[in-house]
């Protein structure tokens, strides 16, 4: 969804899904940027470029919905498998 706010354009996520895995998300996000040595190299890189904090966590947390994503279907693969074989 595109929005504009004087000189800047922005991309906003979709607001209407699940609050729980938005928090889980956010959790996941403020860890790393406490914790992971790549998260925060990544974050300095994008706020030299002149990012705001928000567009940068943003940025990130669509990065680990990505991850996330990646792993829910790795494992609901193997478990399908898994389930197949034992039958």
């Amino acid at each position: 969804m595109e929005r504009s706010s004087g000189g800047r354009q922005y991309r906003r996520l979709n607001r209407g899904d699940d609050r729980q895995a938005n928090a889980a998300l956010h959790r996941i996000v403020q860890t790393r940027l406490r914790v992971d040595p790549r998260t925060q190299d990544s974050y300095e890189r994008r706020s030299k470029e002149g990012k705001t904090r928000c567009e940068i966590v943003r940025g990130l947390q669509r990065y680990a919905a990505r991850e996330v994503f990646h792993l829910s279907d790795l494992c609901s693969r193997n478990r399908r498998y898994r389930g197949s074989r034992e039958t």
